[in-house]
């Protein structure tokens, strides 16, 4: 685009000609306040405050759970066995060290762990140790995460 801005027959415009079509366009127009002479001691602005996302708490089923898996992520996990020589446990086990006692979060961690076990490999586990006993390594976390994930969408 080819623009010429010097050019010798331009007319400058009346600055007064805004201001008079302004107020053609509005003739009330609301007062702009004029800002207050700042005082020596003039309290602190106030800060906005944003809005922010409601925090998720996590419910203890699903805490105990994640506590769990990562017992057996550090102490290692095992079959046949409670505890074995080296201190790893099977998922039993490492559900009774996450909840130090055999209390309702306990006993709701392992129902839904049981219960995703079953999902997962069917309806004839009737316990976790015989589950955890019969399973893979692999399989047994797959189930653990799974029932961790459920723990979290059902918060509990």
């Amino acid at each position: 685009m080819n623009t010429r801005t010097q050019t010798t027959d331009f007319t400058p415009i009346d600055q007064d000609l805004y201001k008079k079509a302004f107020q053609l366009l509005d003739p009330d127009p609301d007062p702009i306040p004029e800002p207050a002479a700042p005082t020596a001691l003039a309290a602190p602005a106030p800060v906005p405050l944003t809005a922010t996302l409601p925090m998720r708490l996590t419910g203890p089923v699903e805490k105990t759970l994640t506590d769990a898996l990562a017992f057996l992520d550090t102490h290692g996990w095992t079959r046949y066995s409670l505890i074995n020589t080296q201190g790893a446990r099977c998922s039993i086990g490492a559900l009774r060290a996450a909840a130090g006692s055999r209390n309702t979060a306990y006993r709701d961690a392992g129902n839904l762990l049981l219960d995703e076990a079953r999902r997962q490999h069917g309806k004839k586990w009737e316990t976790i140790p015989s589950w955890n006993d019969c399973h893979s390594g692999v399989e047994v976390r797959s189930v653990w995460e799974a029932a961790i994930r459920r723990a979290h969408h059902l918060n509990i």
